[in-house]
């Protein structure tokens, strides 16, 4: 191969490998994405075998142009639930984590039950 070939090969895999895979889940024909609504996890998923809410407190938050900006001095509540879902023993229970009504973070957990 040409040193031309291997170096667009290694920047190729770099890019790859740099990129942000974004965690989802499927709940029959419907995929579950962070950023999506809890209105639409529920939508799309039913409800969750179980919920533990809680608070927590971060800095307040400014959207600019799909960006987080924290405004310095101060701290805000914000409501924070962790949802799982359990498809029964053959499929992996999902633990969703939804911060102020929107999907921050989807994690594969063990097998579910019956």
């Amino acid at each position: 191969m040409s040193p031309t070939g291997r170096t667009f090969l290694l920047g190729l895999a770099l890019a790859v490998a740099s990129g942000t895979a974004q965690a989802a889940m499927r709940c029959g024909h419907h995929q579950i994405v962070e950023g999506d609504t809890a209105d639409e996890l529920q939508a799309r998923c039913g409800p969750p075998a179980g919920v533990d809410r809680r608070t927590v407190t971060r800095p307040p938050v400014i959207w600019r142009y799909g960006r987080p900006i924290y405004v310095p001095g101060g701290q805000i509540e914000v409501a924070y639930e962790i949802w799982t879902y359990n498809f029964g023993s053959n499929q992996f229970m999902r633990r969703v984590h939804v911060e102020d009504g929107i999907v921050k973070s989807i994690e594969t957990i063990g097998y579910g039950y019956d």
